[in-house]
């Protein structure tokens, strides 16, 4: 099967969907586990794609802007008290983002919060620790990041991050933070994609990074070997909606950087619209692969499904979690 036609920001703004091609052209459209075994590994794919992907910069308000090309979509605020990142894209994305956030000032790189704990997040924590960052997480992002991890979904063993790439400061709930002139909230979601994820509110600007409880016009990876839910996902959802006003900038995890309280409720609508459906299937006993074969997500897979997600992938992991 040929890979199909991507919209172009995948091919930059989505680590996962940069590689969707590849895995397509090899495999066709086959899980992270199988294409696992037919392909190199999705996590493999991934970093090689991040090696050479270049960086985006979209500039938002208030110094305020998202390197959209490596791993997860990345904001940075720049400011006399140094750069402040929220997420650390993948390490062999160093060059290009290096490059990215010197074009942005000469301000060195001083403050670093992990949205949740993988890799397509943090991988660049121990560089951008090494060149000065000090690394904000919630403590269970450091605990995955401490120990080995595995992703089941991803066939993947994640090795113990070294101790430069932990994060030095954790909180359970709420941080509050004041870097650059800009209140900056922390608010731990509870168990949603990972058990990791926070929200990141930048109060005067307006500008709300959801991390990975939000992927614009994809459907959405849930770990659930670290505590993530298609139940938690909605309740996070739900908590960015009653967050974010008409004119909030939003910032999802994957996907188009730039996005919108509206393009956010659309996700919201179909994580509860294909819950509902699947969760159905599953009352009348049908099996995963039966609940797959009936297509409960085909009403949005022209909006959502044309990524690495497809939709028997998102439908067997709403099942599991249904």
């Amino acid at each position: 099967m040929g890979s199909p036609k991507l919209p172009s920001m995948s091919r930059r703004g989505f680590c996962l969907c940069c590689v969707g091609g590849a895995i397509a052209a090899t495999t066709g459209w086959l899980t992270p586990r199988q294409a696992y075994a037919e392909a190199r590994g999705i996590v493999s794919l991934i970093k090689d794609s991040a090696a050479t992907s270049p960086i985006t910069t979209h500039k938002l308000r208030n110094n305020i802007s998202v390197l959209e090309g490596s791993g997860g979509n990345i904001a940075v605020l720049t400011g006399p008290d140094g750069k402040l990142l929220v997420d650390a894209g993948i390490g062999v994305s160093r060059p290009q983002l290096s490059k990215a956030l010197a074009e942005l000032g000469s301000e060195p790189v001083a403050h670093l919060i992990n949205t949740h704990w993988h890799f397509d997040h943090a991988d660049g924590n121990e560089w951008l620790h090494a060149a000065g960052a000090k690394i904000i997480a919630h403590e269970n992002t450091r605990k995955h990041l401490s120990v080995v991890q595995r992703v089941e979904d991803w066939d993947y063993n994640f090795l113990a991050s070294p101790a430069g790439a932990l994060p030095a400061e954790v909180f359970d709930k709420e941080r509050q933070l004041k870097v650059n002139g800009a209140s900056i909230a922390l608010k731990y979601y509870g168990p949603a994609h990972t058990d990791s994820d926070v929200s990141v509110m930048f109060e005067e600007a307006n500008v709300l990074h959801v991390g990975d409880t939000f992927w614009n016009g994809i459907y959405p990876f849930i770990d659930y070997s670290t505590g993530g839910s298609i139940d938690g996902m909605i309740s996070a959802s739900d908590a960015n909606l009653a967050v974010a006003k008409s004119d909030t900038i939003i910032i999802p995890g994957h996907g188009k950087p730039v996005s919108t309280k509206a393009e956010l409720q659309g996700f919201r609508d179909m994580l509860v619209a294909i819950r509902d459906n699947v969760g159905n299937l599953k009352k009348q006993g049908k099996t995963r692969d039966e609940a797959v074969a009936a297509k409960p997500t085909a009403v949005f897979d022209a909006q959502f499904g044309q990524f690495l997600v497809d939709p028997g992938y998102f439908t067997r992991l709403v099942y599991e979690g249904v």
